[in-house]
């Protein structure tokens, strides 16, 4: 069995609802392109448009035929989570992505494993949308690095009854990257997704290591995308810092073994130290299927590490398989 833990999907039974009742959300803004629409929330920037490959499911299929992949972990596409949006707003468009991604993923015989969205930009919002997933099926969600959207930290205390319940019902995290990190540094030579999604990931991270949320809710199962988004390249300096102010800081090198990461590195050698940094039973293979920027052939990145045959099952199923419950 291969199952690939890093992926996103928008059904196209949810935007065809979305274009149908448009007028139950107030707050979004329906933005017309050539190849359909994107969104504007609560009167933001709008996003790209939808891209049609995120609702192919026939093409999603055959691909995975193509790399011998079984099942494949969904979340929804950052860009239309919506917290911009007022809580009402924000849990009622959350419950509908919801909806969607698990009809979609129960007509498929279970090839595909949804994330849930949840309405980040309010903790007891969050926290009753988390509890209703489980309810659903889901064994977890995949969550933005800023809960308002391009701003706001994982660590803010308002959040806390979202972590409460997602340590209560073991939830999985997939913290990802949101659509505009808010460094217009990045804007450039496709730097967005080349270094802005890394660094904005690995800020996310870092707080919710040094705030010590990773060692308090060791009942919720983070996965940190991109290869741990640098993480244990910069553990040195981040252990320097905890060391220069332990009165007040968690430590990082205990939160680093208690995080799960995907492969989605590009380079054998990354992959590599990555394992040997955290080990194969915490690490899982991930494609970010299907943006350019991910991994079009997932598993020939194993192919050039020095493991075992066991380790690369690790990565390839088992990580997975406990996870996600499969």
């Amino acid at each position: 069995m291969i199952i690939d833990g890093h992926a996103h999907f928008v059904p196209p039974a949810l935007l065809e609802e979305i274009a149908d009742t448009a007028a139950d959300f107030p707050t979004v803004e329906l933005m017309p392109y050539d190849s359909g629409f994107g969104f504007s929330f609560a009167g933001g920037k709008p996003t790209r448009p939808v891209n049609p490959s995120l609702s192919d499911v026939a093409g999603r299929i055959d691909w995975m035929d193509q790399h011998q992949i079984d099942h494949q972990v969904v979340g929804g596409w950052l860009d239309m989570f919506g917290y911009e949006m007022p809580t009402e707003d924000g849990e009622k468009w959350s419950r509908l992505i919801n909806k969607h991604l698990g009809d979609f993923a129960a007509a498929q015989t279970g090839r595909f494993v949804p994330l849930a969205s949840l309405p980040m930009q309010n903790g007891d919002a969050a926290a009753r949308v988390l509890d209703d997933a489980h309810q659903a099926g889901f064994k977890g969600a995949m969550i933005g690095t800023q809960p308002q959207g391009s701003s706001g930290v994982l660590d803010d205390p308002a959040l806390t009854p979202f972590w409460q319940a997602a340590d209560r019902n073991q939830s999985v995290l997939f913290i990802h990257p949101v659509f505009d990190s808010g460094d217009a540094r990045v804007d450039d030579y496709g730097m967005n997704n080349a270094i802005g999604r890394i660094t904005d990931t690995l800020i996310a991270i870092s707080r919710l290591i040094y705030s010590g949320h990773v060692e308090r809710y060791q009942g919720a199962r983070i996965v940190i995308g991109i290869g741990g988004a640098g993480l244990p390249y910069v553990l040195g300096r981040m252990q320097r810092n905890y060391n220069l102010h332990k009165d007040s800081l968690a430590d990082p090198q205990r939160a680093l073994s208690l995080l799960y990461y995907d492969s989605l590195l590009h380079d054998p050698t990354a992959l590599q130290f990555l394992i040997d940094s955290v080990g194969s039973d915490r690490v899982m293979l991930g494609s970010d299927m299907p943006f350019p920027i991910g991994d079009p052939a997932p598993l020939d990145i194993f192919d050039g590490l020095q493991i075992s045959a066991s380790q690369k099952q690790d990565m390839l199923c088992g990580v997975a398989k406990t996870l996600f419950g499969l």
